[in-house]
């Protein structure tokens, strides 16, 4: 491996997180931090297999088979999933597109790279609630206090618009119309925008959070008064759910997250008949097909489907009427 090979690695993966990911694609801060954990494996991993420091690696390093010894590592040693594997392997090929943009000394060796391919991983069902048992969870915050009232606001707000939560927790003032017609600006993956009305109810909770002074930054705050995180809200989250469950015991053996709300909006819309092309557009989704898995895995609307099925099929069992007795067998059975 030469110096030049060398040298040039750190300022490739620099470039690869300031100017590409967050200038060119625009990628939510999540994202950035799942890429660079990723990463971070990989280059500790290689690291450990050339029996180097991380700091003398190099563009040399990059050979497809560390990748696949650190794939079988990740499955092997570490003892996670295929879906796992798959995430770390989208961000290897993240980042040796970008070397091939700037390298095409090594191109072939990237190409062999970029040719490995997902495993195929089962796909589990979609964790959502009812309608019913939403209600039940938003009949938990103690609505007579500035806390209570933040986080009704902040769960009626993900299940009215199936924004994600850190979109939800990005939201200022400026984004809501909180007046007829009422709705939010929400600002998802990859800086793209989309509208989504509010139901009354939502835009009377968000207008007491937003009136108690917190009208500047993020809408929903911290007690200590900074943004409040992921981890808060999941916490708050799990404390609803943890109370809910007295009333509603099934909901102890389900782990519920923020993102269950919104797969809850989702499939609510889809009950409601609303068209997939629509949802599509009301979750931000790039296409209708990450839209579909919600048909997948909504069991009322396959229980209909079967029976609709069975009914069209001619196999359900014809009943007539209700029999009621002619006026003339009543007249005759009175006569005897």
């Amino acid at each position: 491996m030469t110096n030049r090979t060398r040298e040039q690695l750190l300022p490739l993966v620099e470039s690869y997180f300031n100017d590409h990911l967050r200038r060119v694609r625009g990628a939510s801060p999540h994202t950035v931090r799942a890429y660079g954990h990723a990463l971070r494996l990989f280059f500790i991993f290689l690291a450990s297999r050339v029996r180097r420091s991380i700091s003398t690696l190099g563009l040399d390093d990059i050979l497809v088979e560390n990748v696949l010894a650190f794939l079988d590592d990740i499955e092997g040693t570490r003892g996670n999933r295929a879906v796992t594997r798959n995430c770390r392997l989208a961000a290897i090929h993240g980042f040796v597109e970008h070397l091939l943009r700037h390298d095409v000394y090594h191109a072939e060796q990237y190409r062999r790279i970029l040719a490995v391919r997902a495993k195929r991983a089962p796909i589990r069902a979609i964790e959502y609630l009812e309608p019913e048992h939403v209600r039940v969870l938003l009949e938990q915050p103690d609505r007579r206090t500035p806390a209570g009232q933040r986080d009704y606001a902040l769960l009626l707000f993900l299940f009215n618009t199936g924004a994600r939560i850190s979109e939800a927790l990005g939201m200022t003032a400026d984004d809501m119309h909180l007046a007829p017609p009422r709705h939010v600006r929400i600002r998802g993956k990859g800086s793209k925008e989309r509208i989504c009305p509010l139901w009354r109810e939502t835009a009377s909770a968000l207008s007491l959070v937003i009136s108690a002074g917190r009208t500047a930054g993020p809408v929903f705050r911290s007690a200590l008064g900074g943004p409040l995180s992921r981890d808060g809200a999941a916490y708050l989250l799990s404390k609803y759910v943890d109370s809910a469950a007295r009333k509603l015991p099934a909901l102890r053996r389900r782990r519920i997250t923020p993102h269950v709300l919104r797969h809850s909006c989702a499939v609510a819309l889809l009950q409601a008949g609303v068209d997939l092309t629509v949802i599509r557009d009301y979750l931000g989704h790039a296409t209708v097909a990450t839209t579909s898995r919600y048909i997948e895995t909504n069991v009322e609307m396959k229980r209909e489907a079967l029976k609709a099925f069975w009914q069209r099929a001619g196999l359900a069992r014809r009943t007539g009427g209700r029999w009621r007795p002619a006026p003339s067998l009543v007249a005759f059975l009175s006569s005897l």
